[in-house]
Protein backbone atom coordinates (compact mmCIF):
# COMPACT_ATOMS: atom_id res chain seq x y z
CA UNK A 1 0.00 0.00 0.00
CA UNK A 2 2.71 2.81 0.80
CA UNK A 3 3.11 4.97 3.32
CA UNK A 4 -0.36 7.56 1.64
CA UNK A 5 -2.35 4.28 0.80
CA UNK A 6 -6.00 4.91 0.66
CA UNK A 7 -5.35 8.65 0.04
CA UNK A 8 -6.74 9.90 -3.22
CA UNK A 9 -5.47 12.84 -5.34
CA UNK A 10 -7.28 14.33 -8.35
CA UNK A 11 -4.70 15.49 -10.38
CA UNK A 12 -5.78 17.82 -13.22
CA UNK A 13 -1.32 18.87 -14.06
CA UNK A 14 0.13 18.66 -17.32
CA UNK A 15 3.83 19.13 -18.28
CA UNK A 16 6.01 17.76 -15.99
CA UNK A 17 6.37 20.10 -12.84
CA UNK A 18 2.29 18.92 -11.55
CA UNK A 19 3.25 15.46 -12.67
CA UNK A 20 6.45 14.64 -11.53
CA UNK A 21 4.48 15.74 -7.98
CA UNK A 22 1.64 13.54 -8.39
CA UNK A 23 3.79 10.73 -9.69
CA UNK A 24 6.17 10.70 -6.32
CA UNK A 25 2.58 10.64 -4.53
CA UNK A 26 1.79 7.71 -6.67
CA UNK A 27 4.72 5.92 -5.65
CA UNK A 28 4.01 6.65 -2.09
CA UNK A 29 0.94 4.71 -2.26
CA UNK A 30 -1.53 7.41 -3.22
CA UNK A 31 -4.53 6.80 -5.67
CA UNK A 32 -3.64 9.37 -7.99
CA UNK A 33 -6.71 9.82 -10.81
CA UNK A 34 -4.94 11.47 -13.36
CA UNK A 35 -7.52 13.88 -15.54
CA UNK A 36 -6.74 15.10 -18.93
CA UNK A 37 -8.56 17.04 -21.81
CA UNK A 38 -9.48 15.14 -24.85
CA UNK A 39 -6.57 16.40 -25.99
CA UNK A 40 -4.39 14.63 -23.66
CA UNK A 41 -1.48 16.50 -21.30
CA UNK A 42 0.52 17.88 -24.11
CA UNK A 43 3.40 16.01 -22.94
CA UNK A 44 2.28 12.72 -24.52
CA UNK A 45 3.70 14.02 -27.54
CA UNK A 46 7.12 14.84 -26.72
CA UNK A 47 10.20 13.11 -27.47
CA UNK A 48 10.42 9.46 -29.18
CA UNK A 49 7.85 7.38 -28.43
CA UNK A 50 6.87 4.07 -30.20
CA UNK A 51 3.08 4.72 -30.59
CA UNK A 52 0.96 8.12 -30.48
CA UNK A 53 0.80 9.91 -26.84
CA UNK A 54 2.86 7.62 -25.43
CA UNK A 55 6.46 9.38 -25.24
CA UNK A 56 9.25 8.55 -23.00
CA UNK A 57 8.80 11.94 -21.18
CA UNK A 58 5.58 11.02 -20.44
CA UNK A 59 6.14 7.37 -19.11
CA UNK A 60 8.45 8.98 -16.89
CA UNK A 61 6.24 11.37 -14.98
CA UNK A 62 3.20 9.63 -14.74
CA UNK A 63 3.63 6.21 -14.01
CA UNK A 64 1.47 4.68 -11.27
CA UNK A 65 -1.56 7.24 -12.24
CA UNK A 66 -5.13 6.23 -14.03
CA UNK A 67 -5.95 8.24 -16.38
CA UNK A 68 -9.40 9.76 -16.87
CA UNK A 69 -10.76 12.10 -19.53
CA UNK A 70 -13.02 14.71 -18.58
CA UNK A 71 -14.31 17.53 -21.31
CA UNK A 72 -14.45 20.51 -18.57
CA UNK A 73 -15.91 22.78 -20.84
CA UNK A 74 -19.00 20.68 -20.92
CA UNK A 75 -21.19 21.34 -17.90
CA UNK A 76 -21.38 17.66 -17.31
CA UNK A 77 -18.03 17.16 -17.36
CA UNK A 78 -17.96 19.49 -14.72
CA UNK A 79 -20.03 18.34 -12.48
CA UNK A 80 -18.43 15.06 -12.87
CA UNK A 81 -15.19 16.27 -11.87
CA UNK A 82 -17.02 17.72 -8.89
CA UNK A 83 -18.44 14.43 -8.03
CA UNK A 84 -15.31 12.89 -7.69
CA UNK A 85 -13.94 15.66 -5.41
CA UNK A 86 -16.60 14.46 -2.85
CA UNK A 87 -14.74 11.46 -2.22
CA UNK A 88 -11.09 13.04 -2.87
CA UNK A 89 -8.19 14.13 -0.26
CA UNK A 90 -6.52 16.25 -2.55
CA UNK A 91 -7.00 18.39 -5.56
CA UNK A 92 -3.68 19.66 -7.46
CA UNK A 93 -3.79 22.16 -10.44
CA UNK A 94 -1.09 24.01 -12.16
CA UNK A 95 -2.77 26.16 -14.69
CA UNK A 96 -3.27 29.82 -13.45
CA UNK A 97 -5.95 30.20 -10.91
CA UNK A 98 -7.64 32.58 -13.25
CA UNK A 99 -8.35 29.85 -15.69
CA UNK A 100 -9.74 27.60 -13.12
CA UNK A 101 -12.13 30.29 -11.56
CA UNK A 102 -13.14 30.80 -15.11
CA UNK A 103 -14.36 27.27 -15.62
CA UNK A 104 -15.59 27.52 -12.24
CA UNK A 105 -13.06 25.25 -10.00
CA UNK A 106 -11.50 27.68 -7.63
CA UNK A 107 -11.28 26.71 -4.06
CA UNK A 108 -14.68 27.56 -3.00
CA UNK A 109 -16.63 25.95 -5.67
CA UNK A 110 -14.60 22.38 -4.14
CA UNK A 111 -14.84 23.41 -0.57
CA UNK A 112 -18.67 23.53 -0.20
CA UNK A 113 -19.07 19.80 -1.18
CA UNK A 114 -15.82 18.74 0.44
CA UNK A 115 -14.56 20.77 3.59
CA UNK A 116 -11.69 18.30 3.72
CA UNK A 117 -9.98 18.92 0.72
CA UNK A 118 -6.83 20.07 0.28
CA UNK A 119 -6.47 22.35 -3.23
CA UNK A 120 -2.79 22.42 -4.37
CA UNK A 121 -2.31 24.82 -7.15
CA UNK A 122 1.08 24.88 -8.39
CA UNK A 123 1.85 27.84 -11.04
CA UNK A 124 4.15 30.96 -11.74
CA UNK A 125 3.62 33.90 -9.61
CA UNK A 126 2.30 34.82 -6.07
CA UNK A 127 -1.74 36.00 -6.70
CA UNK A 128 -0.89 39.56 -4.34
CA UNK A 129 1.46 40.57 -6.71
CA UNK A 130 1.85 42.20 -9.98
CA UNK A 131 2.88 39.21 -11.57
CA UNK A 132 -0.05 37.22 -10.86
CA UNK A 133 -2.22 36.24 -14.01
CA UNK A 134 1.35 35.77 -15.75
CA UNK A 135 2.37 32.74 -17.50
CA UNK A 136 4.89 30.80 -16.39
CA UNK A 137 7.48 28.04 -17.82
CA UNK A 138 10.51 26.57 -17.00
CA UNK A 139 13.06 29.07 -18.54
CA UNK A 140 11.27 31.62 -17.79
CA UNK A 141 11.29 30.76 -14.27
CA UNK A 142 14.87 29.82 -14.22
CA UNK A 143 15.49 33.90 -15.96
CA UNK A 144 13.80 35.58 -13.30
CA UNK A 145 15.00 33.50 -10.32
CA UNK A 146 19.14 34.50 -11.12
CA UNK A 147 20.22 31.08 -12.74
CA UNK A 148 21.38 32.15 -16.38
CA UNK A 149 23.22 35.44 -14.88
CA UNK A 150 24.60 33.07 -12.00
CA UNK A 151 25.83 30.62 -15.40
CA UNK A 152 27.27 33.94 -17.19
CA UNK A 153 29.46 34.71 -14.18
CA UNK A 154 30.70 31.30 -13.35
CA UNK A 155 31.06 31.23 -17.55
CA UNK A 156 32.08 32.97 -20.32
CA UNK A 157 29.68 35.56 -19.57
CA UNK A 158 27.04 34.46 -21.80
CA UNK A 159 23.61 33.92 -19.75
CA UNK A 160 22.18 30.19 -20.66
CA UNK A 161 19.65 27.81 -18.72
CA UNK A 162 20.39 25.33 -16.95
CA UNK A 163 19.72 22.12 -19.71
CA UNK A 164 17.21 20.23 -17.41
CA UNK A 165 13.83 21.39 -16.31
CA UNK A 166 15.04 22.08 -13.14
CA UNK A 167 12.36 25.15 -12.01
CA UNK A 168 9.58 22.37 -12.70
CA UNK A 169 11.10 19.57 -10.70
CA UNK A 170 12.22 21.59 -8.18
CA UNK A 171 9.04 23.59 -7.39
CA UNK A 172 7.37 19.98 -8.04
CA UNK A 173 9.16 18.65 -4.81
CA UNK A 174 8.14 21.86 -3.05
CA UNK A 175 4.17 20.68 -3.95
CA UNK A 176 4.71 17.12 -2.55
CA UNK A 177 6.02 18.94 0.81
CA UNK A 178 2.96 21.09 0.59
CA UNK A 179 0.68 18.66 -0.17
CA UNK A 180 2.16 16.22 2.78
CA UNK A 181 2.10 19.00 5.10
CA UNK A 182 -1.75 19.58 3.72
CA UNK A 183 -3.01 16.43 4.28
CA UNK A 184 -1.29 16.07 7.70
CA UNK A 185 -3.47 19.17 8.86
CA UNK A 186 -6.24 17.13 6.99
CA UNK A 187 -5.93 14.28 9.11
CA UNK A 188 -5.36 16.00 12.69
CA UNK A 189 -8.31 18.69 12.62
CA UNK A 190 -10.57 17.54 9.28
CA UNK A 191 -10.10 21.00 7.63
CA UNK A 192 -9.12 21.25 4.37
CA UNK A 193 -7.66 24.19 2.77
CA UNK A 194 -5.95 26.12 -0.28
CA UNK A 195 -2.25 26.41 -0.63
CA UNK A 196 -0.30 27.81 -3.82
CA UNK A 197 2.77 27.35 -4.62
CA UNK A 198 4.22 29.67 -6.81
CA UNK A 199 7.38 28.70 -9.00
CA UNK A 200 8.93 32.52 -8.70
CA UNK A 201 9.45 32.94 -5.24
CA UNK A 202 9.97 29.06 -4.29
CA UNK A 203 12.66 29.11 -6.99
CA UNK A 204 14.28 32.48 -5.80
CA UNK A 205 14.28 30.65 -2.19
CA UNK A 206 16.20 27.93 -3.73
CA UNK A 207 18.36 30.03 -5.89
CA UNK A 208 19.23 32.48 -2.80
CA UNK A 209 19.89 30.22 -0.20
CA UNK A 210 23.47 29.72 -1.85
CA UNK A 211 24.00 33.26 -3.38
CA UNK A 212 22.48 35.91 -1.55
CA UNK A 213 25.35 35.57 0.68
CA UNK A 214 26.21 39.42 1.88
CA UNK A 215 22.87 40.68 0.42
CA UNK A 216 21.91 38.78 3.92
CA UNK A 217 22.12 42.02 6.05
CA UNK A 218 21.33 45.71 5.78
CA UNK A 219 23.14 47.25 5.17
CA UNK A 220 24.63 44.72 2.37
CA UNK A 221 28.00 43.21 3.24
CA UNK A 222 28.63 42.68 -0.36
CA UNK A 223 26.77 42.10 -3.90
CA UNK A 224 25.89 38.33 -2.83
CA UNK A 225 27.03 35.31 -4.97
CA UNK A 226 28.53 31.94 -3.25
CA UNK A 227 32.72 32.35 -4.64
CA UNK A 228 32.86 28.74 -4.81
CA UNK A 229 29.81 28.24 -6.93
CA UNK A 230 30.72 31.04 -9.54
CA UNK A 231 34.52 30.33 -10.14
CA UNK A 232 35.13 29.87 -13.84
CA UNK A 233 37.15 26.99 -13.07
CA UNK A 234 34.87 24.68 -11.01
CA UNK A 235 34.26 22.27 -13.14
CA UNK A 236 34.77 18.74 -13.87
CA UNK A 237 38.83 17.96 -14.06
CA UNK A 238 40.37 17.25 -17.22
CA UNK A 239 42.68 14.41 -17.06
CA UNK A 240 44.86 13.24 -19.96
CA UNK A 241 42.41 11.11 -21.53
CA UNK A 242 39.16 12.27 -20.50
CA UNK A 243 37.17 14.25 -17.57
CA UNK A 244 36.50 13.30 -13.78
CA UNK A 245 34.54 14.88 -10.83
CA UNK A 246 36.42 15.62 -8.03
CA UNK A 247 35.50 18.17 -4.86
CA UNK A 248 38.76 18.74 -2.41
CA UNK A 249 36.84 20.45 0.12
CA UNK A 250 38.00 20.76 3.67
CA UNK A 251 41.26 20.47 5.69
CA UNK A 252 42.01 16.96 5.68
CA UNK A 253 40.96 16.52 2.08
CA UNK A 254 43.74 19.22 1.13
CA UNK A 255 46.14 17.50 3.05
CA UNK A 256 45.36 14.27 2.00
CA UNK A 257 45.35 15.19 -1.67
CA UNK A 258 48.70 17.12 -1.88
CA UNK A 259 50.70 14.05 0.35
CA UNK A 260 49.19 11.95 -1.83
CA UNK A 261 50.33 13.61 -5.33
CA UNK A 262 53.78 13.83 -3.48
CA UNK A 263 53.73 18.09 -3.10
CA UNK A 264 53.06 18.48 0.48
CA UNK A 265 55.03 21.78 0.20
CA UNK A 266 51.61 23.47 -1.36
CA UNK A 267 50.58 23.19 2.42
CA UNK A 268 52.65 25.22 3.38
CA UNK A 269 51.15 28.65 0.88
CA UNK A 270 48.94 30.90 3.03
CA UNK A 271 46.26 30.44 0.86
CA UNK A 272 45.21 26.61 1.75
CA UNK A 273 45.37 27.54 5.23
CA UNK A 274 42.02 27.14 5.82
CA UNK A 275 38.58 27.04 4.66
CA UNK A 276 38.63 30.97 4.13
CA UNK A 277 42.10 31.11 3.01
CA UNK A 278 41.19 28.86 0.41
CA UNK A 279 37.58 30.60 -0.59
CA UNK A 280 39.71 33.86 -0.79
CA UNK A 281 41.62 32.40 -3.44
CA UNK A 282 39.56 29.57 -5.08
CA UNK A 283 39.59 30.87 -8.65
CA UNK A 284 43.24 30.64 -8.61
CA UNK A 285 43.66 27.38 -6.54
CA UNK A 286 40.83 25.95 -9.16
CA UNK A 287 42.90 26.81 -11.31
CA UNK A 288 46.46 25.58 -10.17
CA UNK A 289 44.64 21.87 -9.27
CA UNK A 290 43.08 21.30 -12.85
CA UNK A 291 46.98 22.03 -14.44
CA UNK A 292 47.85 19.40 -11.98
CA UNK A 293 45.00 16.64 -13.01
CA UNK A 294 45.83 16.99 -16.69
CA UNK A 295 49.03 14.70 -15.49
CA UNK A 296 47.80 11.68 -15.01
CA UNK A 297 44.51 9.43 -16.50
CA UNK A 298 41.12 8.88 -15.15
CA UNK A 299 41.22 5.99 -13.87
CA UNK A 300 44.72 6.36 -12.14
CA UNK A 301 43.50 9.43 -10.65
CA UNK A 302 40.23 7.51 -9.59
CA UNK A 303 42.78 4.97 -7.86
CA UNK A 304 44.63 7.75 -6.08
CA UNK A 305 42.04 9.81 -4.39
CA UNK A 306 40.00 6.33 -3.28
CA UNK A 307 42.42 5.73 -1.68
CA UNK A 308 43.07 8.57 -0.32
CA UNK A 309 39.36 9.32 1.04
CA UNK A 310 38.80 11.78 -1.07
CA UNK A 311 35.18 12.90 -2.94
CA UNK A 312 35.56 11.75 -6.61
CA UNK A 313 32.98 10.41 -8.73
CA UNK A 314 33.13 9.59 -12.97
CA UNK A 315 31.74 12.15 -15.08
CA UNK A 316 28.64 10.03 -16.43
CA UNK A 317 27.00 10.54 -19.97
CA UNK A 318 23.66 9.64 -20.78
CA UNK A 319 24.66 6.58 -22.04
CA UNK A 320 27.49 5.69 -19.45
CA UNK A 321 24.99 6.26 -16.54
CA UNK A 322 23.16 3.02 -17.81
CA UNK A 323 26.21 0.97 -16.73
CA UNK A 324 26.81 2.73 -13.58
CA UNK A 325 28.17 -0.32 -11.12
CA UNK A 326 26.18 1.52 -8.01
CA UNK A 327 23.16 1.87 -10.25
CA UNK A 328 23.07 -1.57 -11.29
CA UNK A 329 23.91 -2.85 -7.89
CA UNK A 330 21.09 -1.11 -6.39
CA UNK A 331 18.80 -1.79 -8.71
CA UNK A 332 18.01 1.60 -9.78
CA UNK A 333 17.05 1.00 -13.24
CA UNK A 334 14.38 -1.72 -13.86
CA UNK A 335 13.18 -3.43 -17.02
CA UNK A 336 9.62 -3.44 -17.37
CA UNK A 337 7.21 -4.88 -19.53
CA UNK A 338 4.59 -1.58 -20.62
CA UNK A 339 1.04 -2.98 -21.94
CA UNK A 340 1.48 -0.67 -24.64
CA UNK A 341 4.77 0.01 -25.34
CA UNK A 342 6.69 -3.18 -24.62
CA UNK A 343 9.76 -3.11 -23.00
CA UNK A 344 10.73 0.31 -20.95
CA UNK A 345 13.30 1.08 -18.65
CA UNK A 346 11.82 2.48 -15.54
CA UNK A 347 13.81 4.46 -12.58
CA UNK A 348 13.01 3.24 -9.17
CA UNK A 349 11.97 5.12 -5.80
CA UNK A 350 15.53 6.09 -4.45
CA UNK A 351 14.88 6.37 -0.72
CA UNK A 352 14.47 3.23 1.45
CA UNK A 353 11.97 2.85 4.23
CA UNK A 354 12.77 -0.27 6.98
CA UNK A 355 8.11 -0.53 6.92
CA UNK A 356 6.35 1.40 4.22
CA UNK A 357 8.48 1.37 1.13
CA UNK A 358 7.23 3.38 -1.66
CA UNK A 359 7.55 1.66 -5.16
CA UNK A 360 7.32 2.91 -8.88
CA UNK A 361 3.50 2.25 -9.42
CA UNK A 362 1.97 0.68 -12.85
CA UNK A 363 2.64 1.97 -15.91
CA UNK A 364 1.91 4.67 -17.41
CA UNK A 365 -1.83 5.23 -18.63
CA UNK A 366 -2.77 5.41 -22.43
CA UNK A 367 -5.18 8.42 -22.69
CA UNK A 368 -8.55 8.04 -20.84
CA UNK A 369 -7.62 4.62 -20.09
CA UNK A 370 -9.54 3.81 -17.22
CA UNK A 371 -12.07 6.40 -17.22
CA UNK A 372 -15.05 3.64 -16.85
CA UNK A 373 -13.11 2.39 -13.69
CA UNK A 374 -13.05 5.71 -12.03
CA UNK A 375 -16.46 6.45 -12.63
CA UNK A 376 -17.58 2.87 -11.19
CA UNK A 377 -15.74 3.88 -7.75
CA UNK A 378 -16.83 7.27 -8.02
CA UNK A 379 -20.08 6.06 -7.45
CA UNK A 380 -21.46 6.45 -10.72
CA UNK A 381 -24.33 4.12 -12.40
CA UNK A 382 -23.21 2.30 -15.71
CA UNK A 383 -26.67 4.63 -17.07
CA UNK A 384 -24.90 7.32 -15.91
CA UNK A 385 -21.41 7.03 -17.34
CA UNK A 386 -22.54 5.87 -20.76
CA UNK A 387 -24.84 9.42 -20.92
CA UNK A 388 -21.46 10.61 -19.69
CA UNK A 389 -19.70 9.20 -22.96
CA UNK A 390 -22.93 10.38 -25.42
CA UNK A 391 -22.86 13.47 -24.74
CA UNK A 392 -19.36 14.08 -24.87
CA UNK A 393 -18.50 15.25 -21.26
CA UNK A 394 -16.08 11.93 -20.56
CA UNK A 395 -14.15 10.50 -23.28
CA UNK A 396 -13.76 6.64 -22.90
CA UNK A 397 -10.98 4.96 -24.76
CA UNK A 398 -10.77 1.04 -25.64
CA UNK A 399 -12.72 -1.83 -23.48
CA UNK A 400 -13.25 -1.33 -19.83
Amino acid sequence: MGPLGGITILDLTTVLMGPYATQILADMGANVVKVESPEGDIIRHIGPGRSPGMGGMFLNANRGKRSIVINMKKPEGREALLRLARQSNAIVYNVRPQAMARLGLEYETFAAINPKIVYVGVFGYGQSGPYAARPAYDDLIQGASTIPSLVAAAGDGTPRYVPITMADRVVGLMAVNAILGGLMHQLRTGIGQRIDVPMFESMTDFVLVDHLGGLTYDPPLDQGGYARLLSKYRRPYMTSDGYICVLIYNDKQWRSFFESIGQPEYLLQPRFANHAARHKHIDEIYEEVGRIFISRTTSEWRDLLERADIPVMPMHTLETIMDDPHLNAVGFFKTIDHPVEGRIRQMQVPSNWSITQPQAGGPAPTLGEHGREILREGGFSAEEIEGLGQRGAVVFTGPQ
